[in-house]
This record gives structure tokens, sequence and C-alpha cells, in this order.
């Protein structure tokens, strides 16, 4: 495979998961926009920008070559805390939720 192909499919994956995401954060935001909010770690205006994308624009956000979602643990407590396989999930995921929610939001820059 070359170099070339290789790029385009990572681009074309890229795409793909962009896509996923936004209708995914779209759908979250729509059934309940405070969860969907603090699940995504987003503002209120993040979030009513996000809701309000019509489709047209949802598909041509998402034909970036640049991931738009990002991991929110940046944090080694929240990501060991993810990974622990030592605690059973349910207490693992509250950890984390814990130590997610008590991080700032983003806010359009």
């Amino acid at each position: 495979m070359s170099a070339a192909v290789a790029s385009s499919d990572m681009l074309n994956e890229i795409k793909e998961v962009n896509l996923s995401y936004l209708l995914l954060a779209q759908r979250l935001l729509r059934e309940d926009k405070p969860m969907g909010m603090f699940r995504m770690g987003i503002s209120e205006q993040l979030a009513d920008v996000l809701a309000n994308l019509t489709l047209a624009q949802t598909v041509k956000l998402s034909a970036s070559n640049q991931l738009l979602c990002r991991f929110r643990f940046d944090d080694h407590a929240i990501l060991s805390s993810l990974a622990d396989k030592g605690k059973p999930s349910s207490v693992s995921q509250a950890h984390s939720a814990i130590l997610m929610a008590g991080q700032p939001v983003e806010q359009i820059g």
C-alpha cells in the first residue's frame, strides 16, 4: 500500500469519525441537552451551535481533515480510573464521571 493510499484511507476514516461524532452529539443534545452537555463537556453556547446544524452543515463540517472530537481525560487520574481492571466498571465509571465533572467545559474560542 502506498503512502498516498494510506493517507487517503486515514482521511476517510477521520471524516467518518467526525460524522459519527457530530450525529451522536446532536442526538444527545436534542434528547437531553443538559445531560448531553455534561457527557461531552461542552458549553451551552457550543451545544446550541451543534444542535442547530442542518444536515448539510453537519456533513460539510464532518469533511474536515482534523478530528473534531478529543479525549476529555488529559488527566492521568481519569484515564487510570477508566482503565482500572481491578474495579467493577460501575465504580470506575462513577469515579471518572466525578473527576470529569470537576473540569471546566470547553468554550467557543
